[in-house]
């Protein structure tokens, strides 16, 4: 398996050179860092793998300008070749990252849904592409909250790029990955995502005249109608005054939740999703045709109202709406929703077995790289998987990194050689103190530059 990483990574290995120097290397080793070190951290790598250098690999990471965007569009590519297809689903969601103090890029309260409350982290939206059982990232992007944007000295000081200091929310940069896979020749039948993107009206509409079929769960007070609005300008009925401009309609809109309660318990269907490690993985799913008007357009959209729920929690359903074809079978309306299990799976997996929560690093370009090579490792694992599945069936991506990390060589620790890492450990402390106290200082000296 390690023999065949060199050759998965010679397809990359461009996207790493910064003018005449290159940092392949070193990112090779990184990579190599998470699969091997439990908490895949730069510390943890350089105490644990023979050739990783602390400071080589926090310059790589952090420092160097290497091509981010060249390297999550060809991981895209390779993902594509692998799993790509009208079967696959593009799946948006986005993750948490919790952090101490306000140096990391992006940095601020906000929602943290591992830990199930607002929470100091940062945040990122992703991609992934799932076919089936196999998936993997695709793509990344940092958000940055509001309180970010008209901080100048806040973003200098963790280099955030110009190109990227505009008001972006996580709906327009998930509108970016969505049609950045497109153009990196992504294929895939629906893109699926959760209500923090589906209930944005103007992406569904915008998917729907790409031509690109959404199933994007919304809110309950998500609003409907069960007949063509068939929106028009009335007509003047005064001489007096302005003529009417505006659209309008007779026809009254309804809750997809006062929706749900007219409809007898009877209208459930059972549907088998897959099988799980815990048996078969069955639902409760219903689905209506209705209009969705946005009291702007001339005319309302015809999309499927989808409901699931789970059949020892009945009470707790979730609601989409997809621009799939008329005719869409309840089992498949069901079975695009079930795709956003996916990106759960292949996020948690990245946290549990690849270090995409332990990295340790400030700058945007950090964040940014970190995540790029959590990816590329994701579609090496990816491509292995693919290939020994008919020989192994069951296996997991956690399986093939605990396989890299026992084939590895790993540094031998003798008691003088824990002592100089103790020792590298305490300089290391030492000198963020130092520059901890230096900044203070210069602070207290120089009021004014606050």
């Amino acid at each position: 398996m390690l023999d065949r990483l060199p050759q998965h990574l010679k397809a990359f290995s461009s996207f790493f050179r910064v003018g005449t120097r290159s940092v392949a290397s070193a990112a090779e080793t990184y990579l190599l860092g998470l699969f091997a070190s439990p908490k895949s951290n730069m510390l943890s790598m350089s105490e644990r793998m023979l050739e990783a250098d602390h400071q080589v690999l926090h310059h790589m990471l952090s420092d160097s300008e290497w091509d981010f965007d060249g390297l999550v569009s060809e991981t895209s590519r390779q993902v594509n070749t692998l799993i790509g297809g009208m079967k696959a689903a593009l799946i948006i969601d986005e993750s948490a990252f919790a952090k101490k103090g306000e140096a990391s890029a992006g940095v601020a309260r906000q929602w943290n849904g591992r830990l199930g409350k607002v929470e100091n982290s940062q945040v990122g939206v992703f991609a992934a592409l799932a076919k089936e059982t196999a998936v993997s990232l695709i793509d990344a992007s940092l958000y940055l909250p509001e309180c970010w944007l008209n901080d100048t000295a806040r973003l200098d000081a963790v280099e955030v790029p110009a190109s990227a200091r505009v008001a972006q929310s996580k709906v327009e940069l998930a509108r970016e990955m969505i049609f950045g896979a497109r153009r990196h020749g992504v294929r895939f039948g629906h893109v699926a995502f959760d209500a923090v993107y589906g209930s944005a009206g103007w992406l569904l509409r915008e998917l729907d005249d790409e031509g690109i079929t959404f199933m994007g769960e919304v809110r309950c007070d998500q609003h409907l109608f069960l007949q063509d609005p068939t929106p028009s300008v009335p007509r003047r009925t005064s001489p007096m005054g302005r003529p009417p401009s505006l659209l309008r309609t007779e026809a009254r809109a309804i809750t997809v939740s006062d929706w749900l309660k007219a409809q007898p318990a009877s209208a459930w269907r059972r549907i088998v999703l897959r099988g799980g490690e815990k048996g078969l993985i069955t639902i409760e799913a219903l689905s209506a045709r209705v209009w969705l008007w946005d009291g702007q357009e001339d005319h309302a959209r015809r999309w499927h109202l989808f409901m699931r729920r789970e059949i020892d929690r009945p009470d707790t359903v979730k609601f989409a709406l997809s621009n799939a074809k008329a005719d869409t079978s309840l089992h498949q309306l069901a079975s695009m929703q079930a795709a956003r299990f996916w990106i759960e799976h292949a996020l948690r997996e990245a946290k549990d077995c690849l270090g995409m929560a332990q990295y340790q690093v400030r700058k945007w370009n950090g964040w940014h790289h970190h995540m790029a090579l959590v990816m590329l490792a994701m579609s090496f694992l990816l491509k292995e998987q693919l290939a020994h599945r008919v020989a192994v069936k069951d296996l997991t991506l956690s399986d093939l990194v605990f396989a890299i990390d026992a084939l590895l060589p790993h540094r031998a620790h003798d008691p003088d050689s824990v002592a100089e890492l103790i020792a590298e450990r305490h300089q290391r402390r030492q000198s963020a103190r130092d520059s901890a106290y230096r900044k203070q200082n210069a602070a207290l000296l120089n009021p004014s530059a606050e």
